[in-house]
């Protein structure tokens, strides 16, 4: 346990020093003497560091911890829960039924926090068609697979009605703010919508971390499960709810944001083996630090800033067939 311990301390630590060279880092220019001058007596000389600092850059950055965290979390829940190394947070079509809600709001010309709205919306009623759909043609199946091939049917349908939306856009204006949407980004977080999601959040991440010795359990096997008292239909719909409700909101604030739910969790594992009371709060701390690292390079390596969907798929995509050859020995 001391040993766990110091790794969430590290990571938490590791995190805390991330974000603070994160206000520093931006097309404004401040120095590291300006930062910690004003953030220690909060006087400055420059009339726009407080707007730059408070309004912009912080909203950002806990806004990329938030989401990040919560993608990861998710990510490390459904793989403990359905046992298997390549599931996501959007396993069950959440990602795509968010797309959906996002993109109808956009050709409507609804506001922001409409968009937001209707892409959490969105995202909630995908899964629940999921599970609706596995709970009516799976009574005489295995419940976790047919649970699965319900998702990526109402992925692909959500998809399909992503390109019907996509296709009725104004294509001089709807059009490319529903594309830069998909995309992924966190240039328009404002400090505002933060509380909302955070207890979104946090409402559903406790569930998960609560359940991570019930997931221990569970590796073993459902009968064996059982046999030890646990409830595991109820488990599951546990885990499914919360980890639709921490996507469903950091998705409808940020957009579609790939891969960090998929790798970030082994990278977790790597670390801690597969005990989810420590497995789960790392992949927290652990994708909160990734997506604020690439959030840096993306408003940081061009001139103009990188979606950050693109930046975590170019990014993902060569560490994960890394990781694959680094964990192809282990079992699940």
């Amino acid at each position: 346990m001391m040993k766990q311990s110091l790794i969430l301390l590290s990571c938490t630590l590791l995190l805390l020093l991330e974000a603070m060279v994160s206000l520093w880092i931006g097309r404004y220019p401040v120095s590291p003497d300006q930062l910690f001058s004003f953030l220690i007596d909060r006087q400055s000389t420059d009339p726009h560091l407080h707007a730059v600092l408070f309004h912009i850059r912080l909203p950002r950055i806990i806004g990329a911890v938030a989401v990040g965290g919560a993608l990861s979390l998710a990510g490390a829940a459904y793989q403990g829960m359905f046992r298997n190394p390549m599931v996501s947070p959007d396993i069950l079509g959440v990602s795509s039924g968010a797309g959906f809600g996002a993109a109808l709001a956009i050709l409507l010309s609804l506001p922001a926090i409409a968009v937001q709205a209707s892409a959490f919306a969105g995202g909630a009623i995908a899964v629940f068609l999921a599970v609706w759909v596995s709970r009516s043609i799976g009574k005489n199946h295995n419940a976790i697979l047919v649970l699965v091939l319900s998702g990526i049917v109402i992925s692909a349908l959500f998809t399909a009605l992503i390109s019907l939306v996509k296709y009725s856009a104004d294509p001089e204006n709807r059009l490319p703010a529903i594309t830069f949407w998909l995309m992924g980004s966190l240039a328009d977080i404002r400090m505002q919508e933060l509380p909302y999601v955070l207890a979104l959040v946090t409402a559903g991440s406790l569930p998960i971390l609560l359940s991570g010795w019930r997931l221990n359990v569970l590796s073993f096997g459902e009968d064996e499960a059982r046999a030890l008292g646990i409830h595991t239909d109820r488990l599951r719909m546990i885990i499914i709810g919360s980890a639709t409700l921490v996507t469903a909101s950091v998705i409808a604030l940020s957009g579609l944001v790939g891969w960090i739910g998929l790798v970030i969790p082994h990278v977790a594992r790597m670390i801690t083996g597969p005990d989810h009371r420590i497995q789960l709060p790392l992949s927290f701390l652990s994708g909160g630090i990734a997506l604020l690292f690439f959030d840096n390079l993306a408003r940081s390596l061009l001139a103009v800033e990188i979606p950050i969907g693109i930046i975590t798929a170019l990014a993902g995509a060569p560490f994960f067939i890394i990781l694959l050859k680094i964990i192809s020995r282990e079992t699940w």
